[in-house]
C-alpha cells in the first residue's frame, strides 16, 4: 500500500460511515481494513499524522482511528496527542479514537482531555473496536444534525 490516501470500499451499499485510519504499521492498517470494511465501513488510510491533518481538511469523515506513536522506537504519545489536538482546531465534532499497544491510564486520561472520544488498547477486540466506532459515529451525526437544525432555526 502506498504512504498516501488508500481508500477500500468506497460506495458500499451498506455503509455505517467512512473512517480515516492513521498507523505507521501497514499490517495493521490491512486489519483494520478489513475489520471495517467488512462491517460496512468506507476506509482510508494513511501513515503519517500530517496525511491526517490534510485528509481533514479536504474530506469529510464520519470518524477518525489514529495510532499514538508513529516514529519508530516512540512509546510515549506525544504524536498522537499532539495531532488529537490538531484534529479538534480542524473539526470539533468528528469521533477521534486513539489506539496503542503502550497505554496507561494518564495517557488515556490526556488523549481525552485533548478531545479523544474514546481509546483503544492494542490489540484490540474486534466487537468491542466496532462497538466502539459505531456508538460514536451515531453520536456524532447526532450532534451534527442538531447542529443543521439549530442553524435552520436562526
Amino acid at each position: 500500500m502506498p504512504a498516501l490516501i488508500q481508500q477500500t470500499h468506497p460506495g458500499n451499499p451498506r455503509q455505517t460511515g467512512r473512517v480515516l485510519i492513521a498507523d505507521d504499521q501497514q499490517h495493521i492498517l490491512f486489519a483494520l481494513q478489513m475489520l471495517l470494511g467488512g462491517s460496512g465501513f468506507s476506509t482510508e488510510t494513511v501513515t503519517q499524522p500530517g496525511r491526517v491533518l490534510r485528509a481533514l481538511e479536504s474530506e469529510r469523515f464520519d470518524a477518525v482511528l489514529i495510532d499514538l506513536n508513529y516514529t519508530r522506537d516512540t512509546v510515549g504519545g506525544a504524536e498522537g496527542l499532539d495531532l488529537v489536538s490538531q484534529i479538534r482546531s480542524i473539526d470539533s465534532v468528528v469521533p477521534v479514537l486513539v489506539m496503542t499497544a503502550w497505554s496507561t491510564v494518564d495517557l488515556a486520561v490526556e488523549a481525552m482531555r485533548r478531545g479523544a472520544t474514546d481509546f483503544v488498547q492494542k490489540p484490540w477486540e474486534n466487537r468491542e473496536l466496532l462497538q466502539k466506532l459505531q456508538q460514536q459515529v451515531a453520536l456524532a451525526r447526532e450532534h451534527r444534525q442538531r447542529q443543521r437544525q439549530r442553524e435552520e432555526e436562526l
